[in-house]
């Protein structure tokens, strides 16, 4: 067994880890006993299922709602906004066939459930269905139940469910939070068989549901929700601020893009920021800048360290404590009273861009590349999100945030050319730094290419020049 680690481990049988959770599941309702081994995150769920008095023969999930009363519920949620990214990240491309993908409220209501025809019927026989209530104190321990329940995105394989009748099941939910506030709105789960649980898909809804509150936090701006607000000293005019862009795709460290609202907000770029003066919240909440501060002139190159900083705090919109931010900056320890500095050190160069309370959060939300490409991705426009796609998230950087955010991207990337049936943007991702190694890719495009043109051989030269260097052994990598 496997502590508190992955709910897959890599390289492990499947079917032996399912047969030695269905004995560890059966110790457990029977006598009680919580066997060694069973990951913490499992074990808590199971106690916590057994005490609400969960029946681990059968979930019992309810739905309170009239299929009128749903769809009114549905149509005045946040989560509205996220459901076409969802469809097109997930059920459209990401993971291929064989997955269904749901979203539910913060009580653990299915608000949506979409996805493979064949597994959404069988799933229908466990009552996974759309208006149903999935919480673990009525279904036991589950995906999407135990995310919300521990507020973090939760793996469940097999056996591990509390429930027997969804051991055929595996899943993976992450929560949705509110950008402005950090309350959980709701939970992304994909639910299908064993490959449901493998990292990969992790990084995938993770990745969905940043892109998801991005999208929630659009929707709002469109709607006219106003940001914090800006106007020079002695002006009537309000507007909100444009305050910056953070590129971080392809480059050794990021290059932070200042609009006019920032430079006036004395974010210079150049290293006196705030220090500088002539900036200040007034009473009702404004943004006052001083006349006659020095204006931002095109890109200024951040150091590796402040790229990363800012990037975490631009795609962790409701902020993150000295813990947090050490964990995702530093693959070792990192003390409080480091982390403190370089937050110092970062506000010197970006002013009050970067607030001034804890948890550490940006003033106003900042726009990167890497927002574009997800974008992009979102709509559909694959050879768009490809263009837009300059190289991996700040390829240098080893800050373990980052790695997972750099690898995110390329998954949903990889995923969404490697289900598309369009040989110009496959022929584009083979071009990339990744794709030009990836294997599954050169052999989709030489499926969509005519059997003789130029495309197909050289697709088929990359392939056989890849399977000489795999091993004469080895017909493909993975099999």
């Amino acid at each position: 067994m496997h502590g508190n680690g992955p709910a897959w481990p890599a390289g492990s049988d499947p079917a032996a880890l399912t047969a030695s959770l269905r004995t560890a599941h059966e110790t457990f309702v029977t006598t009680g006993t919580l066997p060694r081994g069973i990951r913490t995150v499992v074990a808590d769920s199971w106690v916590r299922s057994a005490r609400s008095g969960v029946d681990p023969e059968s979930p019992a999930p309810t739905v309170d709602l009239t299929d009128a009363e749903l769809v009114a519920y549905r149509r005045n949620h946040p989560l509205g906004a996220a459901l076409p990214i969802v469809r097109r990240l997930l059920v459209e491309g990401g993971v291929g066939e064989g997955i269904v993908a749901a979203l539910t409220d913060e009580n653990g209501r299915l608000l949506w459930v979409d996805g493979d025809p064949a597994v959404r019927r069988q799933l229908d026989g466990v009552g996974f269905v759309e208006g149903a209530s999935w919480g673990e104190e009525q279904t036991g321990t589950n995906a999407p139940g135990t995310a919300l329940a521990t507020r973090t995105p939760v793996q469940v394989f097999a056996a591990e469910h509390f429930t027997r009748s969804v051991h055929p099941w595996s899943c993976t939910a992450a929560p949705v939070r509110d950008p402005s506030t950090g309350r959980v709105l709701g939970v992304l789960d994909v639910t299908g068989r064993d490959h449901l649980a493998s990292p990969l898909v992790l990084r995938l809804v993770t990745a969905t549901v940043m892109a998801v509150e991005l999208e929630i936090a659009a929707a709002r701006a469109a709607e006219g929700a106003p940001p914090r607000r800006f106007r020079e000293r002695g002006s009537t005019s309000v507007r909100p601020p444009e305050l910056a862009r953070l590129d971080v795709l392809g480059t050794a460290g990021g290059v932070l893009r200042l609009g006019v609202e920032a430079a006036a907000l004395g974010v210079d770029g150049a290293g006196d920021g705030v220090g500088a003066g002539g900036v200040r919240l007034d009473a009702a909440g404004d943004w006052v800048a001083v006349r006659g501060h020095r204006a931002a002139d095109g890109g200024h190159q951040l150091s590796l360290r402040h790229a990363e900083m800012l990037l975490l705090l631009a795609t962790h919109p409701r902020g993150l404590s000295v813990d947090e931010l050490a964990v995702l900056l530093h693959p070792g320890d990192l003390s409080d009273v480091t982390v403190r500095a370089e937050v110092s050190r970062l506000r010197r160069v970006v002013g009050p861009l970067l607030g001034p309370s804890r948890p550490y959060r940006l003033a106003a939300p900042v726009t990167t590349d890497v927002h574009d490409v997800r974008r992009a991705l979102a709509r559909g426009d694959l050879l768009g999100a490809l263009a837009q796609y300059a190289g991996p998230v700040l390829p240098r950087s080893v800050a373990p945030g980052v790695e997972q955010l750099r690898d995110e991207l390329c998954a949903e990337l990889r995923s969404a050319v490697l289900a598309s049936a369009d040989a110009v943007a496959v022929e584009r991702w083979v071009a990339t730094d990744e794709g030009t190694e990836d294997w599954h890719a050169w052999q989709h495009l030489m499926s969509l290419c005519t059997t003789g043109s130029p495309p197909w051989v050289r697709a088929r030269g990359r392939l056989e020049r890849l399977g000489r260097s795999f091993g004469s052994g080895l017909r493909r990598p993975g099999r």
